[in-house]
């Protein structure tokens, strides 16, 4: 069922005509209720990217071709919705007088919503390389193990968005890792996909379909751990350099 794309409306215990990010603040607004009223609207965009992103896997692991258009239509909407929002935390930054927190909220604020906006970009274009892929014999051999690739980097984002919701440092350091094994995976696959096309040259755009799939999933993760980056900003006031091994369910 389309959602996006429709107006908001106000959340359980949200009066109407209560601040939306984009829209100018009402008259009396406190900094607080802005920044909860943007941070609301950060949350809910990171559902629908999440969604966006199941899909495109849907999509492209398991040829619901049926979906193409739907992933395509939702990426043009975060897009717009990726402008309000940044347009907002500009507008806090130029407004307010934010220190210490509320400036750390607004700027992890601001980083999340350019990861959000890049997964939008990697559903869409695994959703279109789908199509093709689903028609190539050869390839199929290949999709059960991007399947298993996009699952793992479809939990890292998960857990990202997760620690994004609560705050939580401790998990946003083990999304980092998990992000590492992500690569790893990534690796093994594209060193098959490499010997493929040292074997088989003639299906070459098959191959570089795949290596080009592969690469848009660590991606994913890759803006999972990004997302976690800036939950340990928001939490402790630094960006993390090392992160210590380990599992979700340490």
């Amino acid at each position: 069922m389309r959602v996006l794309g429709v107006r908001r409306m106000p959340a359980k215990g949200e009066a109407e005509g209560s601040y939306v990010p984009g829209e100018p603040p009402p008259a009396g607004k406190s900094m607080h209720r802005v920044q909860e009223g943007l941070w609301r609207e950060l949350l809910n965009m990171g559902v629908f990217v999440e969604t966006a992103l199941r899909l495109s896997v849907s999509v492209l692991c398991e040829g619901r071709l049926d979906l193409v258009d739907e992933v395509r239509a939702e990426e043009a909407e975060i897009d717009r919705w990726e402008v309000r929002i940044e347009t907002e935390c500009l507008r806090l930054l130029a407004l307010y007088g934010l220190v210490a927190s509320d400036l750390r909220r607004v700027i992890a604020a601001f980083k999340v919503n350019r990861e959000l906006e890049g997964l939008s970009d990697i559903a869409e274009n695994l959703a279109k390389r789908a199509r093709k892929l689903h028609k190539e014999p050869a390839a199929a051999p290949y999709l059960p193990q991007l399947g298993s690739l996009a699952e793992d980097a479809m939990r890292v984002v998960e857990q990202a968005l997760n620690a994004l919701k609560n705050v939580d440092a401790s998990l946003a350091r083990r999304v980092i890792t998990a992000d590492n094994a992500v690569d790893r995976n990534r690796a093994i696959l594209l060193a098959q996909l490499k010997q493929a096309v040292r074997d088989e040259p003639d299906r070459v755009s098959t191959w570089l379909r795949l290596i080009n799939s592969a690469r848009n999933i660590e991606r994913a993760a890759e803006h999972g751990a990004s997302i976690a980056q800036a939950v340990i900003y928001l939490k402790e006031g630094t960006y993390p350099i090392n992160v210590e091994p380990g599992e979700f369910g340490d």
